[in-house]
């Protein structure tokens, strides 16, 4: 890890920047190795290899309408008053094998994605049609196993049909030898769907990272059991669970832990075997109850001939909230820890600096951190801020308007107004006080 370029020689601990800590997290956070995946287990992950085409697609040249496969020179000039009459010889459904041949006045019933019969080269949709009832146009065709006669007799087309027409060429969305996805391509639905559609039912993938979120703190009481006095409820833990499901990870909540630092190295060494990366919250500021930083002091030393450059390192960084932030690794497979702080503002504004894109850089991916646009400040008063610190406040962003207007105060306790927040102004370090209308870096949360 690196020091902080920004701490005076006073003898005192350094300062970093947040810019600083985002940058020692990401300089040795490192994608994980790639796996074979099956298709559906690999939703999320970053493919590390080009996929080709074997095969093109569609495979054959296919019918795009339910209708009739016809010669185009037999329905040319064919009209409602005087069809094109022509002799039915029978049905070919999608997935059909060959056997029919479209020859002189003839036609076959013909289905969507059902492959082109030799000689036919178009399609006339039903609509088109008498469907075979000797009437006038049908809306739609008569079930097979309704009517088989459907697919003999006669069909009386109203309308001509162009050469091609309602046809789905052979490899018109991709051509064998093409590249269907590129290295890099995070695997949506409609990339998983393609993939299934040219044969592939394994990819090579960078996993989503397994995280395993632990609260601290011996006053916290899981949700749906009694408060009793002097305890709350755990928020951190649930809200930095779901934060990390939302960027993309496998995540695992751990209860909270008690202010034991034995209790705490004990939990932490038990959940080394399931994390790709670790997140606590709490217990890294300068009480005589902050236990994190109690319990990890020392942890390159926790596994026997565990390498040099294993530890985790607390730090104060110039910002507001979060200014007491852990970050380092543990255990015998240098596991990445962050230890963020306590209050449920700080931990959640933490996590979304540093958490998340730690998380995103171990799946491969490139753009780690939220989407940051300018807007105007919407507010009636001049915004303050503390100097030679960046704050991040919470805020609702207004597209429309180019503006982002304050939600609730800077207090780091503030959980409420941070469920009606969708951005963090970024107040920067050099800035005491804004101006309404002023424009500042917002981070948006959506």
């Amino acid at each position: 890890m690196s020091s902080s370029t920004t701490a005076e020689d006073t003898g005192r601990a350094p300062i970093w920047s947040v810019s600083e800590h985002l940058e020692d997290i990401l300089a040795t956070v490192h994608p994980l190795d790639p796996i074979e995946l099956q298709l559906l287990d690999a939703q999320g992950c970053v493919l590390v290899e080009d996929v080709t085409v074997p095969v093109s697609l569609p495979p054959f040249d296919n019918s795009s309408m339910d209708g009739y496969a016809v010669r185009t020179a037999d329905v040319a000039g064919a009209t409602e008053e005087f069809p094109a009459v022509l002799e039915v010889i029978g049905d070919v459904a999608a997935g059909a094998l060959g056997g029919l041949t479209v020859g002189p006045g003839q036609a076959a019933r013909i289905m969507t994605g059902a492959p082109l019969p030799p000689g036919a080269e178009a399609v006339v949709p039903v609509e088109w049609t008498d469907g075979g009832l000797g009437e006038g146009p049908v809306g739609t065709m008569t079930p097979h196993s309704l009517a088989p006669e459907g697919a003999s007799g006669e069909v009386r087309v109203h309308r001509p049909a162009a050469v091609r027409a309602h046809v789905r060429a052979r490899g018109s969305d991709v051509q064998s030898g093409e590249r269907a996805l590129a290295a890099g391509t995070v695997l949506g639905p409609p990339q998983i769907s393609l993939l299934a559609a040219i044969g592939r039912g394994t990819v090579r993938v960078h996993p989503r990272p397994r995280v395993v979120v632990l609260s601290t703190g011996s006053e916290l009481t899981q949700p749906g059991e009694e408060l009793t006095e002097g305890r709350i409820y755990d928020s951190n833990s649930f809200a930095l669970t779901a934060a990390a499901r939302d960027a993309g990870a496998i995540a695992y909540r751990v209860g909270a832990v008690a202010d034991d630092a034995e209790t705490l190295r004990a939990t932490i060494e038990d959940q080394l075997i399931r994390a790709d990366l670790l997140v606590t919250t709490g217990g890294v500021s300068v009480g005589a109850y902050d236990v994190v930083k109690e319990a990890l002091q020392g942890a390159g030393d926790w596994e026997e001939g565990s390498e040099s450059g294993s530890g985790i390192e607390f730090r104060k960084l110039a910002m507001q909230p979060g200014k007491p932030q852990g970050f380092g690794s543990i255990g015998p497979d240098h596991t990445p820890l962050l230890a963020l702080p306590g209050n449920p503002v700080s931990s959640y504004v933490s996590f979304e600096l540093f958490v998340r894109p730690a998380i995103r850089a171990l799946m491969g991916l490139q753009d780690v951190s939220r989407p940051s646009i300018r807007a105007a400040l919407d507010s009636r008063e001049p915004l303050t801020s503390p100097s030679g610190k960046r704050q991040f406040l919470r805020g609702r962003y207004d597209e429309e308007k180019g503006t982002v207007a304050p939600v609730g105060g800077s207090g780091s306790h503030l959980i409420a107004a941070l469920a009606h927040a969708d951005a963090l102004i970024v107040v920067p370090e050099d800035t005491a006080e804004v101006a309404p209308g002023t424009e500042l870096d917002v981070i948006l949360l959506r």
